[in-house]
């Protein structure tokens, strides 16, 4: 962990966009409570294939215009033509964005092309191209292996890809076992990778939605938490309870082993990333000065 403790803390957060007028209430709402707690960035999620892009647009231009937060929107490459990348950038640049989370994403089922970009590498490498370092670019790591990687080693090698191409930092898949971060890390370093690696976090309200998740992301919820989880029912007071507990624990290991901050997947709710935060004692780190990433 010795690369990490290197980097000043970042927290930040993460929306998607919303599909209804009342989830774009329900949106700011929540944005504008975590907003308090002055995290470094908002990121926003893109679609499939750019399915929810000009959702993505107008959320990202909210947040850049009145929350005084930075935001930082999601760009997944795959489906889409270089042209169409250099445009999105260059909308970005208009508007004053300066970070970027560059992924592959995933092809829209029924979708006849996987276009111009295979991986996220090549995306990093064509911002880097087109606009030098006008964004400081993240992307994403598996610290229990994406479920496409042949093997360990091949997710590994693909990710040093990324930051070869010019990545500044990475946020992680969510997960519960501190260990499996742990030894991602310190099997990045074995490879000379050195940049600053975030936890992404989730916090725990609805179980059930969360196993659903989990079983399409290939993230690992450990046994004894699913059983805990599972003995609850639909005792939605006691699951988040013990969540909050058991996320709390998760957050306080990872920082004080050398986690360079936390990235919180809030699902656009404000509730359980608040709590957490203030059982944490962030509040007097949400402001990192600038060099902190």
């Amino acid at each position: 962990m010795q690369s990490q403790k290197q980097y000043a803390p970042v927290f930040s957060c993460e929306f998607f966009p919303p599909k209804t007028e009342e989830g774009l209430q329900t949106l700011r709402a929540t944005r504008a409570r975590l907003a308090k707690l002055k995290p470094r960035f908002f990121s926003v999620t893109y679609g499939a294939g750019g399915s929810t892009q000009e959702r993505t647009f107008d959320a990202v231009r909210e947040i850049q215009r009145e929350c005084g937060i930075e935001a930082a929107p999601h760009l997944s490459c795959v489906g889409s033509s270089r042209e169409q990348i250099r445009e999105i950038l260059a909308r970005y640049q208009s508007d004053g964005i300066r970070r970027i989370v560059a992924l592959r994403g995933d092809l829209p089922s029924g979708s006849p092309s996987a276009g111009e970009f295979r991986y996220a590498n090549e995306l990093v490498e064509f911002i880097r191209q087109e606009t030098g370092d006008r964004f400081r670019i993240e992307v994403a790591c598996y610290p229990e292996f994406h479920p496409q990687a042949a093997d360990a080693e091949q997710d590994l090698l693909n990710f040093k890809r990324k930051v070869e191409a010019g990545a500044d930092g990475a946020i992680t898949q969510f997960f519960y076992n501190p260990d499996a971060y742990l030894r991602f890390v310190d099997a990045c370093e074995a490879l000379g990778i050195d940049i600053p690696i975030v936890p992404g976090i989730m916090p725990i309200g609805n179980f059930k939605q969360l196993a659903r998740f989990a079983d399409g992301t290939g993230a690992e919820i450990p046994r004894w938490l699913r059983k805990r989880m599972e003995a609850f029912g639909d005792d939605r007071d006691s699951i988040r309870a013990f969540g909050l507990d058991v996320v709390t624990e998760l957050c306080r290991r990872l920082l004080e082993a050398g986690a360079p901050g936390l990235h919180f997947y809030t699902m656009n709710q404000a509730a359980l990333t608040e709590e957490i935060w203030q059982r944490l004692g962030l509040s007097t780190l949400g402001e990192q000065p600038a060099s902190g990433g």
